[in-house]
């Protein structure tokens, strides 16, 4: 029993070592200077080849992950060589005229008048990684049941009979409840996801149009419309407008093996780029959740030789973030790319 015990730790030994030393780039620098647009994402992405290897990139500790306002523009980042960490060093302006102090030319002390210190404010902290990209698909449904958008209130009616509506237009709205407020999200039904391997349906695309206010609720209710980001027309669906999705977030790897494929590329396209979101096939039920990322990977090609085919290994190009989960899908961000994604490609546990 001790020999097995001496000897899983000698396996353990090699995963605890590369757990507790991060690759650092070669081109790493020793400090960067936080400014605004920045995320935790890029900054640690410019001290280590897997940026999203947190908490051990910078060495947090489960209090300090609960409390994501931690870094805000000005604060200096050092890369500790020895410990394969990041932390937070003094001010941007350290050294500089106006700090507590100043190096004279003869190496002395010089004493300074004092400043005025002020506290950022939390809305000021730089995000996990860039929240304006992903910011439209937190707050609105976009994946729902097979019934959620039939049985939804219908826009059955147009002000002076309008066949488009837009912002300021008014119109008329059957099955609406005083109990869902008066603030609403305009819905058109979209196409439908589909496993690409057991052809299960893993849910309905709802298409965002805009939001409504109701000016008068009744067995046809008045509203006007408030925001217009697509033409809205008769048949459209209202959707009682949900609470924000929390969008701070910790990028760590699934801790079991997650296999999933790009069903979809928002804008309808067949290919994208970096920070294009990508809906994957695998959602909560499959063990997913937000802040997990995923290794992107391109189906191998297959070689003849002399009549005979020789797969070749998936290739994996890319990174990627899931920031929103479903039961069935989930929506990703990629972060790093170094091919086009494409439509199939696979996410794995990296």
């Amino acid at each position: 029993m001790q020999k097995f015990i001496i000897s899983l730790i000698c396996c353990l030994l090699p995963a605890f070592a590369y757990a507790a030393s991060p690759e650092i780039r070669d081109n790493a620098p020793d400090r960067h200077i936080v400014v605004k647009g920045d995320t935790l994402w890029d900054i640690s992405a410019k001290f280590f080849n897997d940026p999203w290897r947190w908490p051990q990139i910078w060495g947090l500790n489960k209090d300090t992950i609960r409390d994501p306002h931690w870094i805000y523009p000005g604060d200096v980042v050092l890369l500790d060589r020895a410990t394969g960490t990041l932390r937070i060093g003094g001010g941007s302006d350290a050294g500089a005229p106006g700090s507590s102090l100043s190096p004279g030319s003869s190496g002395e002390a010089v004493k300074l008048s004092p400043r005025m210190h002020s506290q950022e404010s939390k809305h000021a902290a730089i995000p996990s990684i860039p929240i304006g990209d992903i910011e439209p698909f937190l707050s609105r449904p976009l994946v729902i049941e097979k019934d959620a958008l039939s049985g939804a209130p219908t826009l059955v009616g147009t002000f002076e009979r309008r066949v488009i509506l837009g912002n300021n237009d008014i119109a008329y709205v059957q099955g609406l409840s005083e109990a869902g407020g008066t603030q609403w999200q305009i819905y058109r039904a979209g196409k439908t996801f589909l496993d690409p391997d057991t052809k299960e349906v893993l849910g309905h695309e709802a298409i965002y149009l805009g939001e409504a206010n109701v000016e008068k609720y009744a067995d046809v209710s008045t509203i006007r419309i408030t925001k217009s980001n697509q033409e809205i027309t008769k048949g459209d669906r209202l959707i009682q407008i949900s609470g924000e999705v929390p969008s701070n977030y910790v990028p760590h790897a699934p801790a079991n093996q997650i296999a999933a494929r790009v069903i979809s590329i928002y804008g309808g396209v067949s290919q994208g780029g970096q920070n294009t979101v990508i809906t994957l096939n695998k959602g909560q039920r499959d063990g997913l959740e937000n802040g997990h990322v995923l290794a992107l990977y391109r189906k191998g090609e297959v070689l003849k030789e002399k009549g005979k085919t020789i797969p070749l290994p998936d290739m994996r190009y890319g990174l990627t973030f899931v920031f929103r989960t479903f039961d069935k899908v989930s929506y990703a961000l990629v972060m790093q790319t170094r091919l086009p994604v494409t439509l199939l490609d696979s996410a794995q546990t990296p």
